[in-house]
């Protein structure tokens, strides 16, 4: 990969932004970085990890990478064994469950301020604050849109350029984009149906928002989308499944398969998906903010983010540190964004007209400022909770109000078990 930002200068723009680079001794200084495997993510960093060791010649970086389906279960057998990585790439909502299992240590307030990630990060990345110490920080941050494959909107005699600005439109041009052959089966899904895709997200704290509730309390301990709002939500997305027929869950094995296949017009997914899709030439799509519903709009942001494991001590401690702030850097931020798609943690970089502005970019940088993002205290468990509720609806046909009340009632028992603990 070239980096094509200005060539970075020795800070990396750290003293700028409150994040100052420690003192490293000159002999040698080997970490370990893991981060779990996605394709255009691990070019980045072995593109950046060079720049990186130029500007800190006593530091190396080891970059290995795993599978996302037992990324944290090699976490949690290597950090507890004293071996591992020194800093881990890790999803914000992971944070409670790696606090509870002494993985992490707190990032040094000496080398990255807590004061300057308040002033200059987006708010949402004070989900990576607990007790008053940030745990990790993030290059990038993430929003969901609307993706639309522009060719078939075309066949279908609809202007490309007209994405669905409300639910009511969503699900009027998911219909008229649905194809089925002879026998009724679904040739072409007027929208993909994947909840184990950004669905899990879109339904619980974009269409509840949308519908007029909340999904939690403010303080996360309690579920509160068993409500009305919950329940006209979930039926909402439901009805699209069992009796419009636009699509369903796994069709074509999953939603990016389907929408990279030219089989799916419509999918909502996650701003990390650009660069996949734009390295498909023959793809001709269009990216727009989420539908709104009643004049209510909503979006779900999270992160990825980088932390200090306690395995990292003395000069791996401070040469740990120093990685995770240059990945933090502007500059990075900015080859992130055209190489991987996500958007920027700082608001200086991400909140450009240029960003803004930018037919790929702008809708995600815009869903921003009306995003939510949840607490998560066992993250994979509460999502595993709404995958399995949207499963047995589609095999059960229960009505909308019994799977929320079942889906409400599993998570806060998810929930009840964190804190009893």
């Amino acid at each position: 990969m070239t980096l094509t930002r200005r060539a970075f200068v020795a800070s990396t723009g750290l003293a700028a932004a409150g994040l100052a680079a420690p003192a490293i001794a000159q002999s040698k200084v080997e970490i370990t970085y893991w981060q779990y495997s996605f394709p255009v993510k691990e070019t980045a960093i072995n593109a950046l990890i060079p720049v990186f060791e130029k500007q800190n010649p006593g530091i190396r970086v080891r970059h290995e990478t795993f599978p996302y389906a037992n990324f944290n279960t090699k976490v949690a057998v290597a950090v507890p064994a004293g071996s591992g990585p020194d800093v881990v790439n890790l999803f914000y909502g992971w944070i409670p469950q790696y606090l509870k299992g002494g993985y992490l240590q707190p990032l040094p307030a000496g080398v990255i301020s807590p004061a300057a990630i308040e002033a200059e990060f987006f708010p949402l990345v004070q989900a990576a604050k607990v007790n008053g110490s940030y745990y990790a920080l993030p290059t990038a941050v993430r929003s969901l849109a609307l993706f639309t494959n522009r060719k078939l909107f075309r066949e279908a005699g609809l202007d490309p350029a007209q994405a669905p600005r409300t639910l009511a439109e969503y699900r009027d041009l998911a219909i008229r984009l649905t194809r089925r052959d002879a026998s009724g089966n679904i040739t072409v899904a007027g929208s993909t149906m994947q909840p184990s895709g950004q669905h899990v997200n879109w339904i619980r704290e974009v269409l509840v928002r949308q519908f007029g509730g909340t999904p939690y309390s403010a303080d996360f301990r309690k579920v509160t989308y068993d409500s009305p709002a919950g329940v006209a939500a979930m039926r909402w997305y439901l009805d699209l499944i069992r009796r419009d027929r636009v699509g369903f869950p796994d069709f074509m094995t999953d939603d990016v398969t389907a929408f990279r296949a030219g089989r799916a017009a419509m999918t909502i997914d996650g701003s990390f998906r650009l660069a996949a899709l734009n390295g498909q030439k023959e793809l001709d799509f269009g990216v727009a903010e989420l539908p709104e519903h009643e004049g209510r709009r909503a979006n779900f942001a999270s992160f990825w983010a980088n932390g200090i494991t306690r395995n990292a001590t003395g000069a791996r401690a401070e040469a740990a540190a120093r990685f995770v702030a240059f990945l933090a850097s502007p500059d990075v931020m900015g080859v992130w964004l055209e190489k991987v798609g996500e958007l920027p943690a700082r608001k200086a970089v991400g909140l450009t007209p240029a960003n803004l502005a930018h037919p790929q970019y702008g809708p995600f940088i815009r869903g921003l400022e009306y995003a939510s993002a949840t607490a998560f205290v066992d993250e994979l468990g509460q999502r595993q909770v709404l995958l399995d509720a949207v499963d047995d609806a589609v095999a059960s046909n229960r009505p909308a109000e019994e799977v929320v009340r079942r889906m409400a009632q599993r998570e806060q028992d998810v929930i009840d078990a964190f804190y009893a603990h």
